[in-house]
């Protein structure tokens, strides 16, 4: 095996993946983006993804998270082939075993921050009464305890970065997926929202696998990789 994979302890892998390659067709037009990449997040692990504009970094994650179907191998989560299961059971996995946090926020603009928050307990069924104390806990560990009842559009960008952060992590998630979480924010409020990731991630135990062209940022985490020429390498020291 090549890449990235290393010896793991099967039982604390929470995302593998195995000869993942993704190509885009359009007519006869055929553009590889990567091939045979093997990739192994562990329980609790913090990974770096790098690499130049237009390398995949966005479309690895999005392979990762079950948003888009790999060309070749496969793509486990919580020790499920992502392959094997409907678009149905797909969105459960990804709702209850993952979180997602991206450069613009997403959170929905009618909603208030603490029902952006409440919404993935929600979808699985978990009642207004149980959701509402650990939305509402989460948002206060991430500062925005004076912001429950105010829609995203009232919310500073980086208050609506830290509730989108919030939101990732309610449910608890094996893993959180974040493309360029930082990326639309000034550097000081970046390094915050960052931080906050990171002190999270070590209270709750969730890991991180952030795609960022930040490297001073990637720094911070367990784990650089660089995806280039289609293939991902394990980077020891960043320049």
């Amino acid at each position: 095996m090549n890449d990235s994979l290393a010896k793991t302890d099967e039982a604390n892998v929470v995302i593998r993946c195995r000869n993942l390659g993704k190509t885009y067709r359009e007519g006869d037009l055929v553009t590889p983006v990567f091939e045979n990449l093997q990739l192994d997040v562990m329980k609790g692990e913090t990974v770096a993804i790098v690499g130049a504009s237009g390398a995949g970094k966005s479309t690895l994650l999005h392979l990762l998270g079950g948003l888009d179907s790999a060309s070749s191998g496969e793509v486990s989560v919580a020790g499920q082939a992502m392959s094997s299961l409907s678009d149905a059971q797909r969105g459960l996995l990804r709702n209850r075993a993952l979180g997602f946090v991206y450069q613009f926020h997403h959170l929905l603009p009618e909603f208030t921050a603490l029902e952006n928050v409440m919404m993935p307990l929600l979808i699985v069924g978990e009642s207004v009464a149980k959701a509402r104390p650990k939305a509402q806990a989460l948002l206060d560990r991430v500062g925005l305890t004076h912001r429950l009842g105010h829609k995203p559009g009232e919310l500073s960008g980086g208050e609506r970065q830290r509730a989108a952060v919030a939101r990732a992590l309610v449910t608890r998630p094996a893993c959180v997926l974040g493309d360029e979480p930082t990326g639309n924010l000034d550097e000081k409020t970046a390094s915050n929202v960052f931080e906050l990731m990171i002190e999270l991630n070590r209270e709750i135990g969730t890991a991180l696998v952030l795609v960022t062209h930040d490297r001073r940022l990637a720094r911070r985490l367990d784990r650089t990789l660089e995806l280039t020429q289609g293939r991902l390498h394990p980077l020891s020291t960043l320049d």
